[in-house]
């Protein structure tokens, strides 16, 4: 998968929801996270015409400056102008969502994942858009035997916290809208790494390790990703996917243990010295969620947290891989451009001069 590049291009003046639309290519929501970010730029590279639903202007020029694109303002919980801007609209991508392992904010997930869906998904429905949704492979069932889990494989076995629960019934309201006629598929990404995290999101794992604090792992493993690939699994999803039917978009299974090995060897950091202690691990989750009740702020170490970082988090992506031509990367290329992206954008600072991969 070759990389895309920084565009140049300046973009469309902002405009308010409500006002008129026009036929666009893609209409994407979420694109100032991790993975709309980086869907938009290769959307763009490809000439493709799109338009991003923001909550805010200015978080949308901070975050896709320079790029040729229709950006929309508005929010999931407003039915008309969600309608407005993906009237016209060939595919909307919907990766809009709140991301937050822990026990809180339940209200608030139900409403931006469940019924800001249940928004999105039928106006595409209405304006005859396809969709694809970008749901988690967290929204799926792991297996207790050791196989690998597919899109197929019965929910259970996560820890069933308000994320998981969200992103779960988000994928039932899209297959509702499904049975009313709407032409929809869902992707279901992996853990992802890469550029353009600007939050930063799931990148934080690698600027903790960078920074030194990854001594000791926690148990569990999962499969790792570069976001390009995703993006580019998902337009392979709007052209080639089947309606109704989820498409895991995995990536390369590792132990927390042998990632962070590769993590501390790209940013120049001490090997982690071994796998956290069981005890220990809870002990920490149990804290996190003393430190929630008192300060009414949940930290990112709670007991949801550790319960899924001790999950053997593994899932076979073959669908992808056979229907959608779906590929990745070699991991080790995927963690040094996103390490790059982050001491360029100013989030940290190189440790020592990295090593030239050959690509």
């Amino acid at each position: 998968m070759v990389d895309f590049p920084r565009l140049a291009f300046a973009p469309s003046p902002s405009r308010p929801a409500g006002t008129s639309a026009g036929q666009v290519d893609y209409v994407v929501t979420g694109a100032t996270g991790l993975v709309g970010n980086n869907l938009v730029r290769l959307l763009a590279n490809r000439g493709q015409s799109v338009r991003v639903v923001a909550r805010s202007a200015a978080t949308a020029d901070r975050c896709l400056a320079r790029l040729p694109l229709d950006v929309t303002v508005g929010a999931l919980d407003d039915p008309r102008a969600i309608l407005q801007a993906i009237e016209g609209a060939a595919v909307v991508v919907h990766a809009a969502a709140m991301v937050h392992c822990g026990w809180r904010h339940s209200a608030e997930m139900h409403a931006a994942n469940v019924a800001g869906t249940r928004v999105v998904a039928e106006a595409a429905r209405r304006a005859g858009a396809r969709l694809v949704h970008v749901s988690s492979v967290d929204a799926l069932g792991l297996r207790a035997d050791g196989v690998l889990a597919d899109e197929e494989t019965p929910a259970g076995g996560m820890v069933e916290c308000p994320y998981v629960v969200t992103k779960r019934a988000a994928e039932a309201v899209v297959l509702e809208e499904v049975a009313r006629g709407l032409d929809a598929v869902i992707v279901n990404p992996v853990y992802m790494l890469g550029p353009w995290d600007w939050k930063p999101s799931s990148g934080r794992m690698l600027l903790e390790v960078g920074a030194g604090r990854g001594l000791f792992a926690p148990a569990g493993a999962n499969d790792f990703v570069d976001v390009r690939d995703v993006a580019a699994g998902i337009i392979s999803a709007a052209e080639r996917g089947r309606t109704g039917r989820r498409y895991i978009l995995g990536g390369h299974p590792l132990s927390y243990f042998d990632a962070w090995r590769l993590f501390a060897r790209v940013t120049g950091r001490m090997q982690p010295l071994g796998i956290a202690p069981l005890p220990i691990v809870k002990m920490a989750g149990w804290c996190g969620d003393l430190v929630a009740m008192v300060a009414r702020r949940e930290p990112p170490v709670n007991s949801a947290a550790v319960g899924m970082s001790l999950l053997k988090h593994n899932f076979s992506c073959a669908r992808a891989e056979t229907e959608l031509g779906y590929f990745y990367r070699p991991l080790e290329t995927t963690v040094t451009d996103a390490w790059q992206w982050f001491i360029d954008h100013g989030f940290t600072r190189p440790v020592r001069e990295p090593a030239v991969l050959v690509r």
